[in-house]
């Protein structure tokens, strides 16, 4: 029976195909929009540019909001993602 249920939906391979490329970019997109890093990275960056003087404390103040708003964000994700 299995392979007669193959062979009749065989002319719906091209459909599940695209549904598991799909998948994949979906599952790809979220990797990079919740990985943790580039955040990190930017508020490195934020803090250097605060010390140099290059900004001022309130932008700093408003723009590390922004980020850790983000972090925290990224955080709970995670802990939904690792949830059974």
């Amino acid at each position: 029976m299995g392979l007669v249920n193959q062979i009749l939906t065989l002319p719906l391979a091209p459909v599940r195909g695209v549904g598991w490329v799909v998948d994949r970019v979906i599952e790809a997109a979220e990797r990079e929009y919740y990985d943790p890093e580039p955040v990190q990275r930017e508020l490195a960056a934020l803090e250097h540019a605060l010390l140099e003087g290059r900004i001022d404390q309130r932008t700093f103040d408003e723009c590390e909001d922004r980020l850790l708003d983000r972090l925290e964000e990224i955080v709970a994700y995670r802990r939904g993602q690792a949830a059974p």
